[in-house]
């Protein structure tokens, strides 16, 4: 994401303030449900692929969680911010955290169907 979001100073390094994913589109259209289990799989196995368990469960929490408790929880859990939609993280040991857009907003397309 070209997109940069504001910043502050918090002792030596610097606290970005994360901000809502810009709008998205699957490849295909999919319901709710599809969209749920995409995301219970993607937070079932992440863990799996390296870095703290503990790190993926704030990640978790602030991708539910409304933007202001989002950076609540993701300041508190010393996570450095690389891009301000949360898509790239990385913890204080410098392990990387991809997010997928799927876990952090619905995408336009997005079916009522079941």
């Amino acid at each position: 994401m070209g997109c940069v979001g504001s910043s502050r100073t918090k002792g030596d390094e610097t606290v970005r303030k994360i901000r809502k994913p810009k709008p998205w589109r699957h490849s295909e259209p999919i319901t709710r449900a599809q969209l749920l289990k995409m995301r219970e799989e993607f937070w079932d196995t992440a863990p799996h692929y390296g870095g703290k368990k503990e790190i993926w469960d704030a990640l978790h929490a602030a991708a539910e969680a409304e933007i202001g408790l989002a950076q609540t929880i993701v300041n508190s859990a010393g996570i450095i911010v690389q891009s301000a939609d949360l898509t790239v993280c990385y913890d204080e040991r410098g392990a990387k955290y991809d997010l997928p857009q799927y876990v952090l907003s619905e995408p336009t397309n997005l079916t009522g169907e079941n």
